[in-house]
């Protein structure tokens, strides 16, 4: 079994791109601690136009992750080709799930959350390269702990103003 320390990242590949490429941004930059350990690094789909193909890499990918972050766009709820499937497979994994709202909003926004999110366990932040950070190096214990107790299970939570507040936003 191969070690699992990579953060599986799907997001709208048509349209929120940018925000993908600014996390790695962050990652190269001297003037933040933003860091994690990208899953997308490891292979890439030889037949790019095998919906197959992507997936069996896609699972690779997520099989040597250790959390799941899924950035929510205008459009992410609609795309059931490849985010669903991404989002079902982490599920299958038990891989703790980030949503985070590229929009700024700290909360879930119904608006745009994916309905196969309903009912299932995770966290919600805002677009930030700290609370992300923070989401990051925390929300994979309380996930587990969360995952024990029955009574929280199924739940989307969001980080108290406080921790906002530590961090500086």
């Amino acid at each position: 079994m191969a070690y699992k320390n990579k953060t599986y990242v799907a997001f709208d590949g048509d349209n929120d791109m940018r925000y993908y490429n600014l996390m790695k941004a962050w990652k190269q930059s001297d003037t933040t601690d933003f860091n994690f350990y990208d899953a997308h690094d490891l292979n890439t789909a030889r037949d790019s136009s095998q919906t197959d193909s992507i997936k069996r890499k896609l699972a690779e990918r997520m099989a040597n992750s250790k959390i799941f972050v899924l950035l929510i766009g205008e459009k992410t709820k609609y795309l059931t080709r490849f985010v669903k499937w991404e989002v079902e497979h982490a599920l299958y994994l038990n891989l703790p799930i980030i949503v985070v709202n590229i929009n700024g909003k700290r909360d879930e926004d119904s608006d745009r959350m994916p309905p196969w999110l309903n009912e299932q366990l995770c966290i919600t932040c805002s677009f930030n390269a700290k609370i992300l950070q923070y989401s990051l190096e925390h929300w994979e214990s309380y996930h587990y702990q969360y995952k024990k107790d029955r009574e929280k299970d199924g739940k989307h939570y969001s980080w108290k103003s406080g921790v906002y507040e530590d961090l500086g936003l």
